[in-house]
């Protein structure tokens, strides 16, 4: 197995769980302390960010990836801060 980690520094919580919503596989945070937290449970979310929040960003976290994807569509959101668009259904009708 390929370890994939993602370093992300002061980041948008928002766009963040938006990101995450649009991932395939799991998406672990680790903690400094050695906590290892499913960031696709909206439980493990809230735990994870309550612990590592500063303000209104996460000042610095590890995020590991199992689908490669997942580590792809992450690593653009934390370079370009691109948030994947999840309405791809609702569509404007053309007048």
């Amino acid at each position: 197995m390929r370890d994939n980690t993602i370093k992300l520094h002061d980041i948008d919580i928002a766009d963040f769980i938006k990101t995450l919503d649009s991932c395939k596989g799991d998406v672990f945070i680790e903690t400094s302390e050695g906590d290892v937290l499913n960031l696709k449970s909206k439980l493990c979310q809230m735990a994870g960010i309550a612990n590592i929040l500063r303000g209104a960003i996460i000042a610095e976290a590890t995020i590991r990836c199992t689908n490669p994807e997942d580590e792809t569509l992450l690593f653009r959101f934390n370079l370009y801060r691109e948030v994947p668009n999840n309405d791809k259904d609702e569509e404007k009708p053309e007048k």
